[in-house]
């Protein structure tokens, strides 16, 4: 069996093919959008390196999978070509996250002041997802802007990052370190 490339040499010019065929420059904005998505999927990859709870490790292995189906979509000539079901976010994903969001929240201390990124190393990464989420979403809003994008898409990535978030606190909270804007108090 001969081996793949890895280097096909059709993007030196800087251009590349979205699913449907169409060549675009490398800084299209549905490219842009993929990229912050697979950006966030590498920071998601790395907090799972950092977390105990092997519920936890699941439910954002899931997270990834799901992250690349954004991603096959976002890639995807959707003015053109109908996505094909391994690039689709169900309501039943948007459900998962919101499960997962209520569990976490319903075990947390009342939020009564805005929340700093840190605490410690697991709450930090993902503090840093919860961002670069919020990224993507805005780069997912600026695809939707000229070409179609389904609802779900933008629902489950806005859900995410609210996950991120509550994650961020839960791990905080294991340690006490949950870390307060103090208004320049300091």
């Amino acid at each position: 069996m001969k081996k793949s490339l890895i280097y096909t040499k059709t993007g030196d010019k800087g251009k590349t093919s979205l699913v449907g065929g169409t060549r675009v420059p490398k800084t299209h904005i549905r490219l842009e959008s993929y990229g912050t998505v697979d950006e966030l999927n590498s920071f998601t990859g790395w907090l799972i390196c950092a977390m105990e709870d092997e519920e936890t490790r699941r439910f954002l292995s899931f997270v990834q999978h799901k992250l690349f189906t954004v991603g096959s979509y976002l890639a995807t000539e959707t003015e053109a070509l109908a996505p094909k079901a391994a690039s689709i976010i169900s309501e039943d994903d948007i459900s998962r996250i919101e499960h997962e969001i209520d569990a976490l929240d319903s075990s947390l201390p009342k939020l009564t002041r805005f929340i700093l990124p840190g605490g410690n190393e697991a709450a930090s990464r993902a503090h840093i997802c919860r961002s670069v989420c919020r990224r993507a979403e805005r780069r997912i809003y600026h695809v939707s802007q000229e070409y179609p994008v389904d609802q779900n898409i933008t629902t489950f990535v806005n859900r995410l990052s609210d996950y991120f978030f509550v994650l961020a606190r839960k791990e905080s909270n294991k340690s006490g370190k949950e870390v307060f804007w103090e208004q320049g108090n300091i």
